[in-house]
């Protein structure tokens, strides 16, 4: 499930901020909530791994790799996100150290903070297939 539609600023290695188009026509409002459409949280947070993840993943050093969550720290939820708004993922890399690293990130709706989240990550080899 891809919840990038746009890159709207790129520093490779540094920062992004991605947008996600919220509509109406998202599999997961066929049931949270009836009568209430309401982004999941999870997946609010998923967009911002998401956007740290491209903006980490165009540099020719980690090109290839597959990004793993570690842990999700200090995650905030402010306001809902429903369908019609347009999501802005804003990431920064906080510090790496091999393969292993930590984004600061907060997604906003209209300049207002929905949720905020510090992620700890590391990024793996893919495997050959045998």
């Amino acid at each position: 499930m891809l919840l990038v539609d746009r890159i709207l600023e790129l520093e490779p290695g540094k920062r992004l901020v991605g947008l996600k188009n919220v509509t109406i026509n998202e599999a997961f409002f066929v049931g949270h909530y009836p009568g209430l459409p309401v982004m999941p949280g999870v997946l609010v947070l998923e967009a911002m791994a998401q956007a740290g993840a491209v903006m980490l993943l165009v540099t020719p050093e980690h090109l290839g790799k597959v990004p793993l969550i570690g842990s999700i720290d200090n995650a905030k939820f402010k306001q809902m996100v429903v369908p019609g708004d347009q999501l802005i993922s804003h990431v920064e890399l906080d510090r790496m150290r091999g393969d292993v690293g930590k984004l600061v990130c907060k997604a906003t709706v209209e300049g207002k903070m929905v949720a905020q989240m510090d992620m700890i990550f590391t990024l793996k080899a893919k495997e050959p297939r045998p």
